[in-house]
C-alpha cells in the first residue's frame, strides 16, 4: 500500500508544533466552514433507544431523499439506484471490485486523488495514469492518449470533476468525448463528484448523468464530507442505472454489514440546507481561491493555475523536489513562528518523476491565515538550500 503524501508528512508536523511552531494546514481538505445546523440539530435530536444495524444498501427513506436531490440535478433516478457507502471512499473500493477483476487496468488521468493508488491496491488491479500538464491548466488529456494504453485488459476510465487535487472543472465536450470513447471501448467511466457543488465563475458542472447513452457505463462516486463540511460522518454513496453492478455492489455492501445510523440521520436531514448556506460558501471559497492563486503567482518563480472548482490548487515551484521542501518547511523552517504544511504533489501522480516540482495546497484556513501562509511560501522559498532558477 502507498503512503498518504496527504498525511505521511504529519509527524513532522506534530514535531514542529511540539517545538512552539504554529503549522498552517493547507495540506488536507478538512473544510473550517461550518456544518450545517440542519444536520448537527439531526443528531441532536436523536431518541431511539437501540442502535441498530441499518440496511446494507443504506435507510429506505435516506435513498428516497437522496433522489430527490439528484433528481433536482437532472439525474433520472430511482432509489433503487443508489447504494450507501461509509464514505466515498468505500463507494470507489465497491466499484473496483466490481467492475474489475485483479489484473484488470484503470485508466486515470494524472494527477490524480493519492488514494486512488491504494484502492487500486485492495482490489489488485492497475492504474494507468494519462499525463495531463499545469500549463493549460490540467484539461483532460487529448482521447489519442487514452486510446494508446487502452488494451484487453482495460476496462474503466476514472475522473474527478471539479478534481482533486488540481480544481479543474471538466466541460460538457470533455465528459461527450470520454463518453464516446467508453462506448466504442465498452468502458466503464467512474465519475467522483465529491466536489460537485463547488464551481466557481459560473462555470458548469456536467455529470456522465446527464448525458443519455452511458446508462450501463456510469458509475457516481459521492460523499456528504466535502459539500455539507462533514468529514467525520464517513457516509457517502455509489450510483449507477446498471442493475448487474448494483447486485454485485450490494454483495460487498451486506460483507461490512452497514453503513453508519448516526451518519443516514444528520445526512438526510441536510438534504434540506437551504441553498443560502451554499451562496455563502462558493462566496468565501471563491475569495479565497482568489487570495491564494494570486499570491502564490506573486512570488517569483511561481507558476498557479486558477481552478474552476473543488478547493485546492496545484502550485509549481521553483524547487529540487517537493518532497524534501515541504518536509524542510516543516523540520528546518518558521517565519514569524509561522510554518506551512503542504502535499508533495508527487504522491499524485501514477508516473514516477512527476510533479517533483509542485505541491498541493487546500484552500480551507480563513483568509487571514492563508495570507500568513503565502508570507511563509515566498520566505521559505528565498532561503531553501534547494531551490532551483525561476
Amino acid at each position: 500500500m502507498p503512503a498518504s503524501p496527504i498525511r505521511k508528512l504529519a509527524p513532522f508536523a506534530d514535531s514542529a508544533k511540539k517545538n512552539g511552531k504554529k503549522v498552517l494546514h493547507l495540506n488536507i481538505g478538512q473544510p473550517d466552514i461550518e456544518t450545517p445546523e440542519v444536520m448537527l440539530n439531526a443528531i441532536k435530536n436523536i431518541d431511539f433507544k437501540v442502535w441498530a444495524y441499518t440496511p446494507s444498501q443504506g435507510n429506505a427513506s435516506y435513498r428516497e431523499k437522496l433522489t430527490s436531490y439528484y433528481n433536482n440535478l437532472n439525474y433520472n433516478l430511482s432509489p433503487d439506484n443508489i447504494l450507501i457507502t461509509t464514505g466515498g471512499s468505500e463507494a470507489i473500493t465497491i466499484a473496483m471490485q466490481t467492475c474489475l477483476n485483479p489484473g484488470d487496468e484503470i485508466i486515470i488521468p494524472e494527477p490524480f486523488y493519492a488514494n486512488y493508488n491504494g484502492f487500486a491496491c485492495m482490489a489488485d488491479i492497475q492504474v494507468k495514469p494519462i499525463l495531463s500538464s499545469i500549463e493549460n491548466g490540467f484539461a483532460l488529456p487529448a482521447i489519442s492518449e487514452f486510446e494508446k494504453v487502452i488494451g484487453p485488459r482495460t476496462k474503466a476510465i476514472a475522473i474527478c470533476s471539479p478534481n482533486n487535487p488540481t480544481g479543474y472543472l471538466y466541460s460538457r465536450k470533455e465528459i461527450e468525448d470520454l463518453k464516446e470513447l467508453c462506448l466504442q471501448h465498452d468502458l466503464f467511466l467512474f465519475s467522483d463528484e465529491a466536489y460537485r457543488d463547488f464551481c466557481y465563475d459560473g462555470n458548469e458542472f456536467i455529470s456522465p448523468m446527464h448525458l443519455d447513452g452511458l446508462e450501463e457505463h456510469a458509475i457516481v462516486f459521492d460523499t456528504v464530507s466535502k459539500r455539507y463540511s462533514a468529514c467525520g460522518a464517513r457516509l457517502g454513496c455509489l450510483i449507477t442505472k446498471n442493475k448487474e453492478i448494483l447486485e454485485a455492489g450490494l454483495k460487498f455492501a451486506q460483507a461490512r454489514l452497514s453503513p453508519p445510523a448516526v451518519a443516514q440521520i444528520a445526512a438526510e436531514a441536510a438534504v434540506d440546507t437551504p441553498k443560502s448556506y451554499f451562496d455563502n460558501v462558493i462566496a468565501e471559497y471563491t475569495k479565497r481561491r482568489n487570495i491564494l492563486v494570486e499570491g502564490l503567482n506573486k512570488i517569483p518563480g511561481v507558476y498557479c493555475p486558477t481552478p474552476g472548482g473543488a478547493f485546492y490548487v496545484v502550485a509549481k515551484l521553483p524547487i529540487d523536489n517537493a518532497d524534501k521542501f515541504c518536509q524542510w518547511m516543516l523540520e528546518e523552517f518558521s517565519y514569524k513562528n509561522n510554518t506551512v504544511m503542504m502535499a508533495p504533489a508527487t504522491g499524485f501522480y501514477g508516473t514516477v518523476g512527476q510533479g517533483e516540482q509542485e505541491v498541493r495546497m487546500a484552500y480551507v484556513l480563513h483568509q487571514e491565515d492563508l495570507e500568513q501562509a503565502l508570507e511563509c511560501i515566498e520566505k521559505g522559498l528565498e532561503i531553501y538550500p534547494g531551490r532551483t532558477e525561476a
